[in-house]
């Protein structure tokens, strides 16, 4: 048992059985905490490693979590301990037994906007229309809020509204198995329905896991939490581990009330704070103690008392990012502070610009006493290079190749590079289609075959046809030959001569060489997946299917290795993208009605919500802590 353990860490680390809550505040520990108790369950309690369960919410946190029990156990043991995400268990779980609720078990993954598709899809079959539909995001966060919580949809008083949301759920299923596709959603809930059919396999999982951790269960959706207590429910050694006063993620469908009404048979506080001064606690402390659902806990530190925090309130957006400049000068100068150990966050990524441009025009003396401009800074970016063009092209590609039931994906791609299948080209192919009651890609096939399936077809059209499926039958043999994944794609990009594409498309050189350095990014990243799999002991080869889900699974490890917190850059990103980071020095900006608490969120009734964001904001900052606000802007 490690000595630096406080006497709270002591005790969730030692209480193994039954269901066990640890309320760990922020900067508390929590990590360690998760660490000694694995390690404890195997060297004191003799646990098998194989027989512990820990799942986490990011595959980033899994990695650091078996990277760390390697140094105080062993590797070995540490690789034998299952520690995943939730829907990286639920896609590995798929990926063996998704056969039983009629899938293959080359099924791909979708993403939010592939599903929105198949809606948008689905809606237009019901209503028989053929035009433009208006936006169906209503429509879809009604799916979306339905599945991760079950529960009837509100009803709109339109009758044919209201019978095509209660018949969504199904169509979107059936529609989902048919094109043999899963979204992140549907990874949990297929699990949870293998599990209920096959009573057996659930005892099988429930015998192998003899205590089950989770990390972060503030975060969790009602759907991962019956999961989890389903697999628990035999050996009924369950610890949950989190913070209610963190829990931000509601858009996701993370539900707060499950770890305040968690039925628990031992509860435990970790309010020792290791981060922050007793000052910036203060201020987090008087925020969050205003919400009225929560566990009672407030943070504490031995730390020194602290500098106070630093307020001020601009005229404009502009004044206010020219005082933060000023003060980020002001603090590094007279602290020796780095570049990196400044960071400004804001509740909307709009609030970002004038902060950057101030960023850009500063002027500053640097160590040497030469004159400088611009503080070098990096913008905190979400997974947005899989929304590219030309990413989700070549991906969509890889889905065909995996799935060819993939009929979004396919749609996508049978005219991209121009192949000479016009809109009415396809029109009449997928007619054809939905009246004979075929797959796409059968069909494409079928007129390679016979030029006269489709009599109204331009020659130009079965000729496009007939190249594309050359192509897939083609790339389809050498990936069955076990031929490298990443040779195969790479040959495929030069066959469809995708970056002469680009060349015709873009106007400056600038856009040119952004996207050709996306889809040599793409390439990269199979490549990258491939070294991975050879340095892997399980055998696996390398799979198209298998390097998609990684994909969608583990976005930040397949792309470019972010380095930014290891240069010397001041970082600014939002509220949410900050949580479980932590810098000496923050500015927190916009501090508005309307911005913070957010009016979407005040209407919907998220005022607690605000203030945990608030909160988790606050105990991002170690020494120095600055809020800023401005009485307009634009």
């Amino acid at each position: 048992m490690a000595s630096t353990l406080n006497k709270e860490q002591k005790l969730a680390v030692e209480t193994t059985d039954g269901k066990v809550l640890v309320l760990a505040g922020a900067g508390s520990g929590k990590t360690s905490v998760l660490i000694q108790r694995i390690a404890y369950l195997i060297e004191q309690k003799g646990v098998l490693p194989s027989k512990i369960l820990g799942l986490t919410f990011t595959n980033k946190a899994a990695l650091e979590m078996r990277h760390r029990l390697a140094k105080i156990a062993t590797p070995s043991i540490a690789k034998q301990v299952q520690l995943s995400t939730f829907h990286s268990f639920c896609y590995q779980l798929l990926r063996k037994e998704i056969h039983r609720l009629g899938y293959t078990k080359n099924f791909t993954l979708v993403d939010e906007t592939e599903a929105k598709r198949i809606v948008e899809h689905i809606v237009r079959e019901q209503l028989e229309f053929e035009g433009r539909l208006p936006s169906i995001s209503s429509t879809f966060e009604a799916l979306k809020t339905t599945r991760i919580s079950p529960m009837n949809f509100a009803k709109t008083g339109e009758k044919w509204h209201d019978k095509l949301l209660k018949d969504l759920p199904d169509l979107f299923k059936r529609s989902m198995r048919a094109y043999n596709t899963v979204d992140f959603d549907g990874l949990i809930e297929l699990s949870l329905s293998l599990f209920k059919e096959n009573p057996l396999l659930l005892e099988e999982y429930q015998e192998r896991f003899s205590y089950i951790m989770i990390d972060e269960y503030q975060d969790t959706s009602p759907l991962q939490d019956e999961l989890a207590k389903l697999l628990a429910s035999k050996k009924h050694n369950l610890c949950v581990v989190g913070d209610d006063d963190q829990s931000i993620y509601a858009f996701r469908g993370a539900k707060v009330d499950q770890i305040l009404q968690f039925s628990y048979d031992t509860i435990i506080k970790l309010e020792q704070n290791y981060r922050s001064t007793p000052r910036i606690l203060s201020a987090a402390n008087s925020v969050i103690q205003h919400n009225k659902t929560r566990h009672t806990k407030a943070l504490w530190s031995e730390k020194n008392l602290g500098e106070e925090l630093h307020v001020f309130v601009s005229d404009d957006e502009n004044s206010e990012a020219d005082g933060v400049v000023f003060r980020i000068l002001e603090l590094k100068e007279q602290k020796k502070l780095q570049w990196k150990d400044f960071a400004i966050l804001y509740r909307s990524n709009v609030l970002s610009r004038p902060i950057e441009l101030a960023l850009m025009r500063a002027r500053y003396k640097d160590e040497n006493g030469d004159t400088r401009s611009s503080i070098p800074y990096h913008i905190v970016q979400g997974t947005e290079f899989y929304e590219r063009r030309e990413v989700k092209d070549l991906l969509a590609y890889m889905r065909v190749l995996s799935n060819p039931k993939d009929e979004t994906a396919l749609l996508r791609i049978i005219n991209t590079p121009r192949r000479g299948i016009s809109h009415d080209s396809l029109e009449k192919i997928t007619r054809f289609q939905r009246e004979n009651h075929l797959p796409l890609m059968h069909v494409l096939q079928k007129i390679k075959e016979d030029t006269t399936l489709i009599p109204s077809l331009t020659s130009k059209a079965v000729e496009g046809v007939a190249s594309f499926v050359d192509l897939f039958e083609k790339a389809s043999l050498r990936l069955e030959a076990k031929q490298s994944p990443f040779r195969v794609m790479s040959d495929l990009v030069e066959q469809i001569e995708y970056k002469k594409m680009i060349l015709n498309e873009v106007k400056t050189e600038k856009a040119e060489n952004f996207k050709i350095e996306n889809v040599q990014e793409t390439l990269k990243m199979i490549e990258r997946y491939e070294e991975d799999c050879q340095q892997s002991t399980d055998g696996l080869a390398p799979t198209l299917s298998d390097f998609l889900a990684h994909s969608h699974l583990d976005q930040d490890a397949l792309l470019r290795q972010d380095n930014s917190s290891k240069e010397d850059l001041v970082q600014l990103l939002t509220f949410h993208s900050a949580k479980g980071l932590e810098f000496k020095a923050c500015f927190l900006i916009g501090l508005e009605d309307h911005i913070l608490p957010h009016e979407k969120s005040l209407k919907e009734g998220g005022l607690e919500e605000e203030r945990r964001l608030f909160y988790v904001a606050i105990t991002r900052a170690m020494q120095y802590l600055t809020l800023s606000m401005a009485t307009s802007r634009k």
